[in-house]
């Protein structure tokens, strides 16, 4: 029975997001899920009320970090992630295109120092050019169709300071070839943009989740070069 409601609100799910596609409004359908759920995070596939592990796998592995460094959470969702950030001594920001889901933040963490805010990934503040020290971001360009993937990267890589770091989590795909979704895996060719950006790989974590033995993911650490910007 828990397996065909995971798999209905799944369903659910993909035909909000190409709904969304079909309108030119491809996150509009975040603020749905969340909205939907009505508090309940068990509507929210993606929430597991718990850091990312890999995220905190590398946090574990590179601490003591210097305290105050400026750290962003892209579609931070519910919050874990940028609470673990935090707790590192980071100054976060974290936003979500979703205002239901900002305001859950708040629910959920009414005396955090992060820095919880509504914001759209494809219109990013002009004042956070090359403004953080550490980015994280873990599936949201898997989030959006192939039309928009170029802003999308071009976004991500743009708020990444000089010798700052882009920590990247996201399934990926071996063909060049378009596929269904979402998610819509990320190409060799797609992860080359942000290197044409200025960010360079440091690491390459390729892993598979126990759920789905057969989708294959990576986690990526970047640093952009000083001299590049």
């Amino acid at each position: 029975m828990l397996e065909q409601q995971k798999e209905n609100l799944r369903f659910h799910i993909q035909q909000l997001a190409n709904e969304a596609v079909q309108k030119s409004e491809p996150l509009a359908w975040f603020e749905v899920v969340y909205a939907e759920a009505q508090g309940d995070t068990t509507q929210i596939p993606w929430a597991k009320l718990t850091p990312h592990p890999y995220l905190q796998e590398w946090l574990t592995n590179h601490q003591p970090f210097p305290s105050g460094q400026k750290a962003l959470v892209i579609g931070c969702g519910l919050g874990d992630d940028a609470e673990a950030l935090s707790k590192l001594g980071f100054a976060v920001t974290a936003f979500d295109i979703s205002p239901t889901a900002i305001a859950w933040c708040g629910e959920r963490f009414p005396n955090s120092n992060v820095n919880y805010i509504v914001a759209d990934l494809l219109a990013i503040p002009p004042q956070w050019h090359l403004s953080f020290d550490f980015v994280f971001e873990c599936r949201n360009i898997q989030a959006l169709p192939l039309n928009v993937r170029a802003e999308v990267i071009t976004s991500v890589a743009s708020v990444v300071a000089p010798d700052g770091t882009l920590l990247l989590i996201n399934r990926v795909r071996e063909t060049e070839a378009e596929p269904s979704g979402p998610p819509w895996p990320l190409s060799e060719s797609e992860l080359k943009q942000l290197e044409n950006l200025g960010l360079q790989p440091i690491e390459q974590l390729v892993f598979l989740e126990s759920e789905q033995v057969d989708v294959k993911q990576v986690r990526i650490e970047y640093r952009r070069c000083h001299m590049q910007s």
